[in-house]
């Protein structure tokens, strides 16, 4: 349907303030002289109440419950992900760049926050759940870009990661072990490998009488679990004012009796709360960061701490008895994402904190333990059943 009658219907439902139902549709398709029969004016009804309401031409990849990712480079250059790496969405357009843009700023909208020239940008979390950044001209060269990453409206569970090829049996009961014994942990990696989705299955396993209290700045985590309390970061109104951030709200969730501390992602000054709250009673505490190995994590936590105010030798003598475990997690070239290895935090020569190899899972499913492992199995405790296998 030619994008100019588009268009002209829009304009007239507009100027006669009316919905776009079919009766509305007709009789705006015959005052511009086009008889078009019923299948045209049920597919015009849908495509303007999906650019009024929903989001416009990506609602149908939206709809499939195999994308996790959409992204709007253009006009005519719109990409997805299927869990296999990123591909073009082809006969999926906008009208122009224009449309683009009133899209990016009809979803801020729709989540609470600003987009125009003067805010031109925002990372926000959509009604339904799904994670929405847009960057306006000029800071975007050429057109606006949309970045949505959906929600599941059910998390996976980790036997589906464990069919999914995500992780062997033995390292879900590896991981399952870890929770129950209420080990302190963090699941690291890069842009896009799962860490949020492996992080909800894992407070899934928690036990159900234990009050779990998630802090993020855009709310993504969703885990099947009976009792959750999700605190959620505030960007400034137009004035400035109003802004809430993480660091501020792990104090409060400090003060409503967590079992079980969650942050979404730690990437600022917040550790030095994190850490400073595992170190003060509160177990089994875990979140996510983004790193390129679990090597690397610790001069990660080091980096975003100096934002804190914590020196070097601070932050490593926190680490040493706050954080247990780092379960990393790798995306291959397929794009299929799964879990690398399980690394133990242990102080060496020096006081710094590095990571020891407990656990590698290969591509093939094979498990190699590294020199950590029995420190992981005393852990635990030998009773599980992962341990004797």
């Amino acid at each position: 349907m030619r994008d100019a009658l588009v268009d002209a219907v829009r304009l007239r439902l507009a100027e006669a303030g009316a919905a776009p139902g079919a009766t509305e549709v007709a009789a705006a398709l015959r005052a511009q002289g086009h008889p078009y029969g019923s299948t045209e004016v049920v597919e015009l009804v849908r495509r303007l109440r999906s650019e009024m309401v929903g989001a416009g031409p990506l609602d149908p990849l939206l709809a499939d419950p195999a994308v996790t990712d959409v992204l709007v480079n253009g006009p005519d250059e719109v990409w997805m992900d299927r869990g296999g790496g990123l591909e073009r969405a082809t006969g999926v357009r906008f009208a122009d760049r224009q449309a683009v843009r009133r899209l990016a700023q009809r979803l801020a909208t729709a989540a609470g926050r600003r987009l125009d020239d003067a805010r031109p940008w925002t990372d926000a979390r959509l009604p339904d759940g799904t994670r929405l950044h847009a960057v306006l001209p000029p800071v975007a060269v050429g057109c606006t870009h949309i970045s949505l990453r959906v929600s599941r409206a059910r998390p996976f569970t980790l036997p589906e990661l464990v069919r999914a090829g995500s992780l062997p049996e033995s390292g879900a009961l590896l991981l399952r072990a870890m929770v129950r014994a209420r080990l302190s942990y963090v699941v690291s990696g890069g842009t896009g490998t799962g860490k949020t989705t492996l992080l909800a299955a894992l407070l899934g396993l928690a036990g159900p009488a234990e009050r779990l209290v998630v802090v993020e700045d855009s709310a993504e985590l969703r885990p099947d679990h009976p009792h959750v309390v999700r605190l959620e970061g505030r960007s400034p109104n137009q004035e400035g004012a109003g802004h809430v951030g993480l660091r501020e709200l792990v104090r409060q969730a400090l003060r409503i009796r967590p079992d079980r501390l969650v942050i979404g992602e730690v990437r600022g000054a917040e550790v030095a709360e994190f850490l400073a709250a595992l170190n003060t009673g509160h177990e089994g505490g875990c979140g996510t960061v983004h790193a390129n190995a679990a090597a690397d994590v610790p001069a990660r936590l080091e980096a975003l701490a100096s934002s804190a105010g914590l020196d070097r030798a601070a932050l490593h003598s926190q680490l040493a008895s706050a954080l247990d475990a780092v379960v990393h997690l790798v995306r291959e070239a397929d794009g299929r994402r799964r879990v690398a290895e399980v690394a133990l935090l242990r102080r060496g020569e020096g006081g710094l904190v590095g990571t020891e190899p407990a656990a590698r899972f290969l591509p093939g499913g094979e498990v190699r333990r590294g020199s950590g492992w029995e420190r992981l199995v005393a852990m635990c405790g030998r009773a599980e059943r992962w341990a004797a296998s």
